[in-house]
């Protein structure tokens, strides 16, 4: 057994080891591994045929696929961890951590857009896009060199995550877990590059999200079911686990509300930007593999969506953990209590079934973020810099050994982290905080330039460390909640990449003006826009309207933002809220919850209705009119230095 608990439900016992495997589980398992590397054998020819299939599935995916891709990408073995971590601590209240993904919100129907309207195949191409120049060329190596030691770091800790379930349900080393079944998830990305991790991911996606409802499910009838855990609750004096806005005080105790107030605007206003969270340059991969416009803009709003309904789904099942064992002092025991309900309450047969999925949710992420480092690598490294002339053969034996590279280097990362929480909130915070303005910024400003952008890097990978973990280990500073961290360092860099922006000459115009006609950015580019219209590349703003919300668009005036996007935004994250809180609450047999839950499906119909018919007409034969349209631009351009 995992060790016992009293009649109070305190945990007396330990994390005793016996989990035992019948051949059923075992088939299980063997049958799952088998059906991921059989994937990187069928879509093998697929992902060899240029790099552009190797690592964007050709551009031709719609919605359903990518969303899929990001909902099982965001459900990682620590993923459980992290969300339980943070529920049996704060109760539902915890859930707001999980609301960073909100940025979706609105980014799916703004900087979604502005990125696949720009082709770019990654975060550091559009550098090149957006900017010009040595700033250009600085970025563009930067952002790359960055986001493979990224790609590795989160390689990392979600690996030694498996590590120490693996450690916990049958014995082994951690560096065991976090090895063996990376390496098997190499061979299918190696073998069809993005075809097989999207095609992986559809089913590990489905796989998974049945796991997630059995595994949960029974741990809330095991812990009396929803009457039960609000009156264990009630009983331990604790009702106000069950409440999502139990906050502790404005500025005081654990949850304050100053703390809600930072997430949200984090969250909700950096959909506006590109990079504005860890999580954008996987879902930039997602958007661009999409075949259009609004498919890349619904890939990204479904996919989170799952995500966090999924989180509510988990917190209930938490709460129910919580009622059983509701005094484990130690975060890196009772981080692993979801999996604790599967692992210990789940007859046998159902055990393998159980790990196969964990192993779904290990391999999604892992894929996803094999190949997105071997893009920086290999596009934005090997092809801009080394070989600009290499072969569409030569660049996808390329990806394959840069995946394998970083497959490598994830090792060295996993096995230097320890506890998982504290790794994430540095990653998805701090090392976020300076450079989430001039992530918006550089979306909706015009004279944000590249100087101040780079400045804007390198002065927050110096000052997140000083602030965060070197004033504090000498005394300088007190430990500070991470909110405060956040708009301390947040501060320091404006006072650095503001007056660096306005001491060093904008981007060239032309370049801009490039920039503006293909992605068509929200925001401030007066300038910009009118020497577009001066060159005769664009024409002046004029929507016809015979209603209040406009039905039928022709694609000139689909290009434009208007009142239809403006309500989407604000309707966007609201329908999130609802949604999260409302299956749980709805979980918990709570009247409110329902309520919730059906403004929510309300609220997404709505939005739904005002949206789509824009993102259609801006949809229709974008990539014909794409060429055309830069052939033009190239030929007035021309003109114009000539003249």
């Amino acid at each position: 057994m995992w060790g016992t608990h009293d009649a109070q439900g305190e945990d007396k016992g330990g994390w005793g080891l016996m989990v035992r495997f019948t051949t059923l589980d075992w088939v299980w398992v063997a049958l799952y591994l088998l059906l991921m590397v059989g994937c990187g054998a069928l879509f093998y020819r697929l992902g060899k045929r240029s790099e552009a299939d190797f690592f964007l599935a050709g551009r031709g995916l719609p919605w359903w696929l990518p969303a899929t891709s990001v909902y099982a990408t965001h459900t990682a073995t620590d993923t459980p961890m992290w969300v339980t971590g943070i529920v049996y601590q704060h109760g539902l209240r915890g859930l707001w951590y999980t609301f960073f993904s909100a940025w979706c919100a609105i980014s799916a129907f703004v900087s979604a857009r502005i990125f696949r309207r720009s082709l770019a195949y990654s975060q550091a191409e559009w550098q090149s896009l957006r900017f010009g120049g040595l700033g250009s060329e600085l970025l563009r190596g930067w952002i790359a060199g960055w986001m493979v030691f990224m790609n590795m770091f989160i390689l990392g800790w979600v690996g030694i995550a498996m590590g120490k379930l693996c450690h916990l349900i049958f014995g082994w080393p951690d560096w065991v877990g976090l090895v063996l079944f990376s390496t098997v998830c190499a061979i299918y990305v190696l073998a069809a590059g993005y075809w097989g991790v999207v095609m992986a991911d559809f089913q590990q996606g489905v796989i998974a999200f049945i796991a997630i409802l059995i595994v949960s499910f029974w741990g809330i009838f095991e812990a009396g079911g929803p009457e039960g855990i609000l009156s264990k609750l009630r009983a331990m004096g604790e009702e106000w686990r069950a409440d999502p806005f139990a906050f502790t005080g404005l500025f005081s105790g654990d949850f304050p509300i100053a703390w809600f107030a930072t997430m949200l605007v984090i969250a909700i206003i950096g959909g506006f930007g590109m990079g504005t969270a860890i999580d954008w340059y996987v879902e930039a991969q997602r958007i661009q593999s999409a075949r259009t416009v609004r498919d890349a803009s619904y890939s990204i709003w479904w996919g989170t969506m799952l995500v966090l309904t999924r989180n509510a789904l988990w917190a209930v099942a938490i709460l129910g953990f919580y009622v059983l064992y509701p005094n484990i002092p130690d975060r890196a025991q009772y981080e692993l209590g979801w999996y604790r309900l599967g692992l210990e309450f789940l007859p046998a047969g159902m055990l393998g079934f159980f790990f196969a999925a964990i192993v779904a949710i290990h391999l999604s992420t892992v894929a996803s973020h094999l190949n997105l480092g071997a893009v920086y690598a290999t596009r934005d490294l090997y092809h801009h810099y080394v070989r600009p002339q290499a072969s569409e053969r030569e660049l996808v034996w390329v990806g394959r050994i840069s995946t394998l590279l970083v497959l490598i280097g994830s090792f060295f990362y996993g096995l230097m982290m320890k506890e998982i929480t504290k790794w994430l909130i540095f990653a998805l915070w701090i090392m976020a905080a300076g450079v989430w303005l001039p992530n918006i910024l550089q979306v909706v400003w015009w004279r944000f330039n590249a100087w101040g952008y780079l400045i804007a890097w390198i002065a927050n990978l110096g000052l997140s460390w000083l602030i965060v973990w070197v004033l504090p280990a000498f005394g300088v500073l007190p430990n500070l909640p991470d909110y405060v961290q956040f708009w301390i360092l947040m501060g320091l860099g404006a006072l650095i990449y503001v007056p660096v922006t306005y001491l060093t000459p904008p981007e060239d115009m032309r370049q801009l003006v490039r920039y503006y006609v293909m992605s068509r950015p929200i925001g401030w580019w007066g300038p910009v826009r009118a020497e577009a219209e001066r060159l005769g590349l664009i024409a002046p703003r004029n929507v016809t309207r015979h209603s209040l919300l406009k039905r039928e668009w022709s694609a000139e005036e689909a290009d434009e933002w208007t009142r239809e996007d403006w309500l989407t935004i604000l309707i966007s994250p609201l329908a999130y809220m609802a949604l999260m809180f409302g299956v749980a609450l709805a979980l918990l047999q709570m009247k409110r919850g329902v309520v919730i839950l059906i403004t929510g499906i309300l609220l997404t119909a709505i939005m739904h209705w005002i949206i789509d018919p824009k993102l259609k007409a801006a949809s229709a034969e974008y990539e014909k009119k794409q060429k055309a349209y830069l052939e033009h631009l190239d030929k007035i351009l021309r003109w114009e230095e000539v003249r």
